[in-house]
């Protein structure tokens, strides 16, 4: 074969796996229907909570609005001065009825400040059903048995991505952009094929079964806790599942250095934690088959406009057909926040394969080549 051939073959290749992708998580994922209660299973809800972020009132007050018979809320805090508090606790005045708890201080079981956060509330779960729920997570009223209606024998934890929703500005669209069609698309496209990865947005646990693996202090075995329960859950033979549709993230308004961040954070802790799945992410953007599909036209006489329009087009028309056909936030902004998610990608891919320091939620975490953190405190507040 010459090498126009060759060139030629590997970007129909890219671009066949990455519309495969789309394919499989498109079958995977469905629409949300509302479910109404069907079992009693009384449940745990753990939501950590660090600092104001947007919506924060709206998404902590969803706890209170749940169709589930039988449930409590512990919220954990690290800090007593935490601004998050006074609204803590007025949303846990205005339901008396629901028994929520406010639980403050944490423990150093980690260098990982949000586990720590969510000990002493795993400790106090008076249930056997834990959900591990971010607070900046909305929880539907039929949240519960959502995660409730995953649970298979084979199940060790059932989780969700986060959807990114109420996007304001360029900038939230882009973390629209990572969150939807790429970072949920690819969880779920690996889900199908067997390879079901652990969200910390939302966790249920069997309590029982993580107590046999040594508590919730086992998931401090690796720097973030959902790369530590993915490993966790397949060592008992189990599997990780996620739910038929993701949970909400309202974004409101994001900054291009916050969304850089954040998304630098991420990809270190994949390449620390998942090395082999971290490798190929590289590929997962246009650049590369649009590269070879450049180079495949010019050797072989071809119209390299028409080449790169096909790839693009085909790319990016197959990532706004999936978020239409899920009834997931699209629109013109999201749509132009593709090409600039893909361009940080490349940036963000390399640099992954640092170390560096990081802040969240107002902690500095240096992130050491071989999985180090040590947490500390840091001047500006983090986000999740």
């Amino acid at each position: 074969m010459t090498p126009d051939i060759w060139a030629g073959a590997a970007s129909a290749m890219l671009l066949a796996t990455n519309l495969g992708s789309m394919a499989l998580a498109a079958r995977r994922l469905r629409r949300r229907e509302r479910l109404h209660a069907s079992r009693g299973d009384p449940v745990t809800i753990i939501r950590p909570a660090c600092g104001l972020e947007p919506f924060v009132e709206a998404t902590l007050a969803s706890s209170f609005a749940l169709d589930h018979p039988a449930y409590e809320v512990i919220f954990c805090v690290d800090r007593a001065d935490d601004p998050v508090v006074p609204l803590i606790r007025r949303l846990i005045a205005a339901h008396p009825a629901a028994g929520a708890r406010l639980l403050i201080g944490g423990d150093r079981v980690s260098g990982n400040p949000k586990l720590n956060n969510c000990v002493k509330g795993w400790q106090a779960a008076q249930h056997d059903w834990i959900v591990l729920a971010d607070s900046n997570v909305l929880l539907p009223p039929d949240y519960l048995e959502q995660l409730l209606k995953c649970w298979r024998p084979d199940t060790g934890l059932v989780c969700s991505t986060p959807l990114g929703t109420r996007a304001e500005g360029f900038w939230a669209a882009v973390e629209c952009a990572f969150l939807n069609t790429h970072q949920a698309r690819w969880q779920y496209a690996g889900e199908a094929c067997g390879f079901g990865f652990a969200q910390g947005k939302s966790m249920l646990w069997h309590k029982p079964f993580l107590e046999e693996q040594g508590g919730i202090r086992a998931l401090a075995a690796e720097i973030a806790e959902d790369a530590a329960a993915t490993k966790l859950v397949r060592r008992a033979g189990k599997r990780v599942r996620l739910v038929d549709s993701p949970f909400e993230q309202p974004l409101g308004r994001r900054s291009a250095a916050q969304v850089w961040r954040r998304q630098l954070r991420w990809a270190r802790l994949r390449r620390i934690t998942f090395p082999l799945f971290f490798a190929p992410e590289i590929a997962t953007t246009p650049a590369l088959p649009l590269l070879l599909a450049l180079l495949a036209a010019r050797a072989s006489g071809g119209d390299p406009l028409l080449a790169a329009a096909g790839i693009i087009l085909a790319w990016y028309g197959a990532e706004a057909a999936l978020a239409r056909a899920k009834g997931w936030p699209l629109s013109w902004r999201i749509v132009a926040a593709f090409p600039v998610r893909d361009a940080m990608m490349l940036g963000l891919w390399l640099l992954g394969w640092t170390s560096g320091t990081t802040v969240w939620r107002g902690n500095t975490l240096p992130l050491a080549a071989k999985g180090g953190m040590a947490d500390g405190r840091a001047e500006a507040a983090g986000s999740t």
